[in-house]
């Protein structure tokens, strides 16, 4: 049970339990911009965008990439539902590298029948895992 500033914060994928804890915040990227959750937020539901999720408790702060997702907030609890989220060390960094250059080409040289807007999504998703180990 959260106590004092703390509210509960569950993340979870379709492969595992990525997270579960009292927090004291959580900061992400919606498709509407960086929020910062506190307990008593107001009840919301968001979009995620690819970002570095940052999680604090106890004044410590983790950072995880997440690629997309749904989160519902409550007062006293926020549900992260993720396609994709890795912490740092879980990120093969030589292999965000690459994706990123080949992401960057796609854009750069459009071709007939490139997608720009998957290749753009990809970028944002290997820039994430690139920052999120830094």
């Amino acid at each position: 049970m959260a106590e004092g500033n703390k509210f509960n914060l569950k993340i979870i994928t379709p492969d595992r339990e990525f997270y579960t804890g009292d927090v004291e915040m959580v900061e992400f990227n919606t498709i509407e911009g960086e929020v910062g959750i506190l307990k008593g937020h107001i009840p919301i539901s968001m979009i995620i965008a690819p970002g570095v999720l940052t999680i604090t408790s106890d004044g410590e702060s983790q950072n995880a990439a997440l690629h997309a997702g749904f989160v519902e907030v409550l007062p006293d609890r926020v549900t992260i539902l993720a396609e994709i989220i890795e912490w740092p060390s879980e990120i093969d960094v030589d292999r965000a590298k690459a994706a990123k250059d080949r992401a960057e080409a796609r854009i750069r040289d459009v071709l007939e029948g490139t997608d720009i807007a998957r290749a753009e999504l990809a970028l944002r998703r290997a820039m994430t895992r690139i920052d999120v180990t830094q």
